[in-house]
């Protein structure tokens, strides 16, 4: 499976809603083995930026996905940021 560089987080949302739906899996789903209601998965989805790290992680764990955090390669473009 490819990796997929966050440089942003509307791009976090996409993949983690890439993700759920590649797994066939509703926001409620995800939501309940997260421990967390559906309208928290959807917000995460849509703007994850004020949604803190913990919460996050939670999501990552309930779609069985993992955080890696490497530096970029020089011929990388630079962060939206």
């Amino acid at each position: 499976m490819p990796d997929y560089p966050i440089r942003t987080p509307q791009q976090l949302g996409a993949v983690l809603r890439g993700f759920r739906r590649e797994r066939k899996l509703t926001q409620q789903a995800v939501g309940k083995s997260a421990g967390l209601a559906q309208n928290a998965i959807s917000q995460i989805e849509t703007n994850p930026g004020p949604t803190s790290l913990a919460r996050i992680a939670r999501v990552l764990a309930a779609l069985s996905l993992e955080l890696v955090v490497r530096s970029r390669k020089a011929d990388d473009r630079p962060s939206e940021w």
